[in-house]
């Protein structure tokens, strides 16, 4: 293997680096929580991606996520520049978002119809609008260890909470959320069907929906919970809402739903329909979505959702080109052998170095958890070393691969060539992983 030799941070990025500290509170981001790893990304290109020092990495960030082409992706940059002179955003519906509308029925086996948003956090926050208007109830139901977005009912019992308490009471996860959500919101545990049924049919009655990640974080689902949460909604006219912002087309064409075999009543699909273009999609039942149809106004029914750049044409042009890509027959089959060969290369490596660890997830999106204990659910996974997983996605950034703090991301612009390097240094970090712990 060609040894990766990481260039001194330039003076350039130096002074990026210190404006966007002064500037950008929220905004100093790396792989790496280690301060000599942070870096500011000059460009781009296919799974490789370049930060102002030159440095050149293997990309498994893929910008949390959306990038499941690849960065600037032929067909997309294309489609986009052709969209450019025609205008960007009109408020007015498009030819693209309607043609795309058609694209996401055709795909999603839950999308009867489809509201366009800009991210994943309002179309999970409307999703839950819609249930409370539809059901005429106003909690839900959540999972521990769940991230829908950035809202302020969404900001409870996420992965970032460190002191569980008792079922279902939530956990805030920010500073300033009304104490008067937590009453809203009930927290349940993942890959647990006992425990949430008998959550589900206590509070029925005010139960306007469930929301979970199919796919939780990393954490597939045990046989048998999707199917039996569909149940349990079902039985109690209760919403169920996949919030597929992550597993949306990249589990397959159809995302988690189509995957794993269960339909919800709504889904957020989200990342990866746009190639890092911001859109996110609402879709779900007609008897649901017709909420947010004006001609409910009269009915005293409506739902309220819309956004300045909701649906916009650029985006909605971008969404076009990537299905189209996708589409392509053998597109999944090679994405899924790419990152199988990643987690079995992963588990290896570490194996033989003799570092205890467990590898979750699917074949496009899969974490390493360092530890002996098995990890099903978020309170087993607060018994893994995550002092581990930061030394180890430093490792990475030094043999210059980047991943997400959780995730790595598989797209399909991973070749051979950048599979077998990544396995390479899987094998270099793991030993040194076993040296210093």
């Amino acid at each position: 293997m060609k040894r990766f030799a990481r260039n001194p941070r330039s003076k350039r990025e130096e002074e990026l680096l210190a404006t966007s500290a002064r500037l950008l509170p929220s905004a100093v981001t790396a792989s790496s929580f280690s301060p000599e790893h942070a870096m500011v990304i000059e460009s781009a290109n296919g799974c490789r991606i370049r930060d102002a020092s030159g440095n050149e990495y293997i990309d498994y960030l893929m910008g949390s996520g959306p990038l499941l082409l690849g960065h600037a992706h032929p067909a997309v940059v294309e489609a986009v520049g052709r969209r450019l002179d025609k205008g960007s955003s009109y408020l007015v519906v498009n030819e693209s978002a309607i043609e795309l509308a058609q694209a996401v029925v055709d795909c999603v086996p839950c999308a009867e119809k489809v509201c366009f948003n800009s991210s994943g956090s309002e179309s999970t926050f409307f999703a839950l609008r819609i249930a409370r208007a539809f059901t005429g109830r106003e909690k839900f139901l959540k999972f521990e260890g769940a991230f829908h977005g950035m809202n302020d009912y969404a900001l409870m019992g996420n992965q970032w909470t460190q002191a569980p308490v008792d079922f279902p009471k939530p956990v805030p996860n920010s500073a300033g959320i009304p104490r008067s959500i937590e009453d809203q919101v009930l927290i349940g545990p993942w890959n647990d069907l006992e425990t949430n049924q008998k959550l589900i049919e206590t509070h029925a009655g005010e139960l306007a929906a469930v929301i979970v990640e199919p796919m939780q974080r990393t954490l597939p689902p045990v046989p048998g919970f999707l199917e039996g949460l569909r149940e349990l909604t079902r039985q109690h006219g209760i919403a169920l809402i996949f919030d597929e912002v992550v597993t949306g087309f990249r589990l397959a064409l159809g995302g988690a739903q189509e995957y794993y075999g269960v339909v919800p009543d709504l889904a957020a699909v989200c990342k990866g329909i746009a190639s890092g273009y911001p859109i996110s999609v609402l879709c779900g039942r007609s008897d649901m979505m017709e909420l947010a149809s004006p001609r409910r106004l009269a009915d005293g029914d409506h739902v309220r959702m819309t956004g300045t750049f909701s649906g916009n044409s650029i985006a909605c042009t971008a969404a076009l080109a990537t299905l189209g890509e996708l589409r392509k027959e053998g597109t999944y089959e090679r994405l899924f052998a790419q990152g199988r060969k990643l987690m079995d290369g992963l588990g290896t490596s570490l194996a033989r170095a003799g570092v205890p660890h467990q590898i979750t997830g699917e074949p496009p999106a899969f974490q390493p958890w360092f530890g002996s204990e098995v990890v099903t659910n978020f309170r087993q996974s607060l018994a893994t070393d995550p002092a581990r997983g930061a030394r180890f996605s430093s490792l990475l950034v030094d043999h210059g691969v980047l991943k997400a703090h959780e995730k790595f991301f598989v797209s399909t612009a991973h070749g051979d060539a950048e599979i077998e390097q990544t396995l390479q240094v899987f094998d270099a970090v793991a030993d040194l992983l076993a040296q210093v712990g």
